[in-house]
């Protein structure tokens, strides 16, 4: 039995569960990047752009909880899942977030014309 990693290792994935609950429920477009915000006029459905901003970070989590309750039985498994969860997670959040950034990108945003950011 593994509390430490337990007690470290579910508030972490229930955190990131959050931010996807609070994308998917945000009014205004989700932001990816500290510092940075996505303006209204950038994205063709909002509503739609945030709901697949919250799947990514709700899948996202999914490693961190499963690791929390696999250490939690002593599972040398956690440590692996947790291991792949952050070394490919990171990397394919990246990756998903461009993805759903282009897929709801509008073309020409009038504040922005023939910008093209990615």
């Amino acid at each position: 039995m593994n509390i430490p990693m337990f007690v470290t290792l579910l508030p972490v994935g229930l955190l990131i569960f959050g931010i996807g609950v609070y994308a998917w429920f945000r009014k205004k477009p989700m932001w990816f990047y500290s510092g940075t915000t996505v303006r209204e006029s950038e994205i063709t459905d909002v509503k739609a752009y945030n709901h697949a901003n919250g799947v990514m970070w709700a899948v996202f989590s999914l490693p961190f909880i499963a690791s929390a309750f696999l250490g939690l039985f002593g599972s040398k498994a956690a440590v692996y899942v947790e291991i792949a969860g952050i070394a490919a997670g990171i990397p394919l959040l990246l990756v998903t977030y461009h993805l759903i950034y282009r897929k709801y990108h509008r073309k020409e945003t009038p504040e922005t014309p023939h910008e093209d950011t990615f």
